[in-house]
C-alpha cells in the first residue's frame, strides 16, 4: 500500500510536533510526504502533478495543525483547485473512488476540549466532518483518525512515541475495519 502524507503547515520549521512526524514519516519506503507550503509558496498550485500524486497512492492523508476549527487555508485552497468536477466528482468524476482517506490532527487544547461541553462545545468528529463529507463526495473511505491533543505539553518522549503511533496507525492494513 503506497501512503500520500499531505502536509500543510504554514511554518513547519517552528512546529514541534508536525516537524517531528515529518521527520519520521520521511523514513517510511511506502510513504510519500508532501509539504504544501513548500511546495507552493506562491500559492499556484500545479493541479495535474498534484491529481497525479493522488492516483499514484492507496492511502491519502491530510496532516495538518487545528486552526480555527479547520485546515490551514493553503491545504483549503489546495482541495478546491485539485479536487475538480468531472476529476474527483460529479457524474464522471471517480479518480479517487476506492481510495483511503486519513487525518493526521494536532491540537494545541487537551482532549476534554473537543467534546460537548467542553471549551470548543463540539467533538472532533463535528469539526472534521466537511472533510469527511469531502471523502464521501469523492468515494474515498474515510478511516478513523489520528489525533494528538494538548501538544504543547508533550515532553520529547511522547512526542516521538506519537511519530511511531502516527505511522503504525497510517500504514495499517486494517485500519479500514477499524482494527
Amino acid at each position: 500500500m503506497k501512503v500520500l502524507v499531505i502536509v500543510a503547515h504554514p511554518n513547519l520549521e517552528q512546529s514541534r510536533v508536525n516537524k517531528t512526524w515529518v521527520n519520521r514519516l520521511s523514513q517510511e519506503e511506502n510513504i510519500t510526504v508532501h509539504h504544501l507550503y513548500a511546495a507552493y509558496p506562491d500559492w499556484n498550485i500545479d493541479v495535474e502533478k498534484e491529481q497525479q500524486l493522488l492516483l499514484e497512492h492507496d492511502r491519502i492523508v491530510f496532516q495538518f495543525p487545528l486552526y480555527w476549527y479547520s485546515t490551514p487555508a493553503l491545504l483549503k485552497q489546495w482541495q478546491d483547485v485539485v479536487l475538480t468536477y468531472g476529476w474527483a466528482y460529479g457524474s464522471e468524476g471517480n479518480k479517487l473512488h476506492g481510495k483511503e482517506f486519513v487525518l493526521a490532527i494536532s491540537t494545541g487544547g487537551p482532549a476534554s476540549s473537543y467534546q460537548a461541553g467542553g471549551y470548543n462545545h463540539y467533538s472532533m468528529s463535528e469539526i472534521t466532518r466537511p472533510l469527511q463529507a469531502m471523502a464521501n463526495l469523492t468515494g474515498m473511505h474515510f478511516l478513523p483518525s489520528f489525533i494528538v491533543y494538548g501538544v504543547r505539553n508533550l515532553t520529547d518522549e511522547q512526542l516521538q512515541e506519537s511519530a511511531e503511533q502516527l505511522v503504525k496507525h497510517i500504514t495499517n492494513p486494517l485500519l479500514r475495519l477499524g482494527r
